[in-house]
């Protein structure tokens, strides 16, 4: 496959990774509840391992370094031209870099950074090898949002970082999503909707503040949010329905939030 092929458009999510303290638990939970079967790999950040489901890679697992202060979450990467140049435009309008940018064996060059409400988020520039697998089916990722007070602290850091563009979700949309007033936008990368941006306000956790939320198919997200409670998980949202599909917010043991939806056909 060449670079032509493989490569996605800037802010793209490409990859997605979880940082946890056990990995071996983790990588039985989200086995038991998605099927993900395993590879060993180095990582940026130490030993990691990939995720794989029907012979693609969909996600990594990565070990939180003894004496780093702090929690599990899932981390989107999104598709920098120049993780360099990304990393300083990051510094510049408000983020901080906690890592690299830095060459990554089977990834290409990468960082990892958090945005001026203090979200964490990657930054990937490829090399010829592809991304996690994230065009759908059960089991795969396929769509990321942004948790955060207000949008509005953080759209034009995204705008300017990775060449994103937002628009304001439709109002009727986003009410029947969840029945609140909406701070919603949805963001395109050269023509299309890659994810969204969720201001929530003073509903955001108070412990984790700004973070990404990743989505996973399923085929039944009520038999979903049930297996993970059984594995040791916990349910934050019970499943319901959304424009897009049914959908409950959950979280693995170590209490990284995550989503499962069942989408509309």
């Amino acid at each position: 496959m060449t670079e032509a092929a493989t490569r996605r458009a800037p802010g793209t999510p490409s990859w997605v990774s979880l940082l946890v303290r056990d990995s071996a638990a983790s990588q039985e939970f989200y086995h038991e509840l998605f099927g993900w079967e395993y590879r060993p790999g180095p990582g940026p950040a130490g030993p990691h391992v990939r995720a794989v489901l029907d012979g693609h890679q969909v996600a990594c697992i990565t070990r939180i370094q003894p004496g780093m202060q702090r929690l599990a979450t899932w981390l989107p990467y999104l598709t920098a031209e120049d993780a360099d140049t990304a990393a300083e435009l990051t510094r510049m309008c408000g983020g901080t870099v906690g890592v690299g940018p830095l060459a990554a064996e089977g990834m290409g060059r990468v960082a990892v950074a958090a945005d001026p409400a203090g979200a964490a988020f990657g930054i990937w520039q490829a090399d010829t090898r592809p991304g996690a697998h994230m065009d759908g089916g059960p089991g795969t990722v396929v769509w990321n949002e942004l948790i955060t007070h207000r949008t509005s602290t953080v759209e034009k850091f995204y705008e300017t970082v990775f060449g994103l563009e937002t628009e304001s979700l439709d109002r009727t949309d986003a009410q029947e999503a969840d029945g609140e007033e909406p701070d919603y936008l949805t963001v395109t990368a050269h023509g299309r909707i890659v994810g969204g941006i969720r201001g929530v306000g003073t509903a955001l956790p108070r412990d984790r503040g700004s973070h990404w939320l990743m989505y996973v198919e399923v085929a039944d997200a009520d038999a979903a949010a049930r297996r993970a409670a059984e594995l040791g998980g916990r349910v934050l949202r019970p499943p319901q329905d959304s424009p897009r599909g049914r959908v409950a917010r959950l979280a693995d043991r170590e209490g990284a939030p995550f989503a499962v939806i069942c989408p509309n056909r």
